[in-house]
């Protein structure tokens, strides 16, 4: 039984890494000593040890050590032995080219649907979808693969913004974006706001967290869902 947690952000804006998404976690990976992290998106640049000891001071007053996947020899053992997978943000095209090229997202995918616990934020919550096209990374590497995971039958748009009518910008908006993404393709998209989240446990899915999330489905008007909502699409 899949037991998921795809949340938009690690950090509100103020707070400390992962806070607002504790207790959660604990509820997540409830009964576990250990998990693995996997830290190729590495934000910003960080090193994969730092961003590795960054998620482990997290955990530690969780009870919970975390080993990063890149310190493993064999990195496929590790995710079919690992008791649950955390998977931090960052840039979304590096870490799914990392996945693809050691070979490891379908092992990921499948692990996760055998009931491995999974947490990812931001660009870790991205590779649930069924692909990364609708990310707002920059392309600083070329995947050999768009796909991801497709823990949920549908994309993510983490950090999803609203226009602000304070800001004197005339740009593109993440819904025009999306828009674009629909006129080449009919995946559904889910636009997750800073402090939301999907809870996936099983076959239900919902949308959790501290606001609304706005559902883009080709040919129709946006709309918005409110935290407790399960999500399904008619196909």
């Amino acid at each position: 039984m899949k037991n998921v947690i795809l949340a938009s952000t690690s950090a509100l804006f103020g707070e400390e890494y992962l806070t607002y998404l504790k207790p959660f976690i604990s509820d997540l990976f409830a009964g576990l000593n250990e998990i693995v992290f996997i830290p190729y998106a590495r934000p910003g640049g960080i090193s994969h040890d730092d961003y590795t000891r960054k998620a482990a001071e997290t955990f530690a007053a969780l009870g919970i050590t975390v080993k990063g996947l890149h310190t493993f020899n064999n990195p496929l053992n590790a995710l079919q032995h690992a008791r649950g997978v955390f998977t931090g943000g960052g840039n979304t095209f590096l870490l799914v080219k990392q996945l693809h090229d050691q070979e490891l997202m379908n092992l990921l995918k499948e692990v996760v649907e055998k009931g491995t616990p999974y947490l990812g934020t931001s660009a870790g919550s991205n590779i649930g979808g069924i692909n990364m096209q609708t990310t707002n990374d920059m392309p600083i590497v070329y995947p050999p693969d768009f796909g991801t995971m497709g823990l949920v039958p549908f994309n993510i748009n983490a950090h999803y913004l609203d226009p602000s009518p304070q800001l004197k910008h005339n740009g593109e908006t993440r819904e025009t974006r999306i828009k674009e993404f629909h006129t080449q393709n009919t995946i559904p998209v889910v636009g997750l706001r800073e402090g939301s989240w999907i809870r996936v446990k099983g076959d239900i899915i919902t949308t959790e967290g501290l606001f609304d999330s706005r559902v883009f489905e080709q040919g129709k008007p946006p709309y918005e869902i409110s935290p407790g909502t399960m999500l399904y699409f008619n196909d």
